[in-house]
């Protein structure tokens, strides 16, 4: 079944849904690059739905945006859109597929934490479902050809390196 599930027939399969979440992200990113983008009544929505009997948002996530986000709102407004568009545009070409997928969930999962439902969990889940996919998310893909290529220069870089040591 594991064989089936990362195979080249069930790659097509995760190939799309790879870049049918790309899409997503290049789109949402790509919008506030172009349009502007301010996060700061964003995170004041967020802070306030940390109080309550029922808070939507977790207290201490709360703390977090309140005392980290806030005062760093001007970093955030550069770093959402471009992280977006960039996840977007990785998980579209199949490069750098699995960073793309951990930097994808981790947006999504904050976007939960502040409160924000929208699409956040089917972006999430079809996130994670792409890493279980493992190598087979980005068999049609530029990490394909990259990904060997790399790990043959690092191996080459530690077994010069550890010649020279041993000289």
């Amino acid at each position: 079944m594991k064989t089936f599930l990362r195979g080249p027939k069930m790659a097509v399969i995760w190939t799309v849904l790879r870049i049918w979440l790309g899409i997503q992200w290049i789109e949402a990113g790509y919008h506030k690059i172009v349009d502007g983008f301010d996060a700061g009544g964003f995170l004041a929505g967020a802070i306030a739905k940390a109080g309550g009997d029922h808070p939507a948002v977790q207290g201490w996530y709360g703390a977090f945006l309140e005392s980290f986000a806030v005062p760093n709102v001007e970093l955030f407004n550069v770093l959402i859109p471009w992280g977006e568009f960039l996840v977007g545009l990785g998980l579209i070409l199949g490069a750098a597929t699995i960073p793309a997928l951990l930097a994808g969930a981790f947006m999504n999962l904050n976007f939960l934490l502040a409160g924000t439902t929208s699409t956040n969990p089917i972006l999430f889940t079809v996130a994670v479902i792409l890493l279980f996919a493992g190598t087979a998310t980005y068999y049609y893909g530029v990490d394909r050809l990259a990904v060997p290529y790399l790990t043959k220069y690092i191996n080459d870089k530690k077994t010069t390196k550890g010649t020279v040591n041993a000289a």
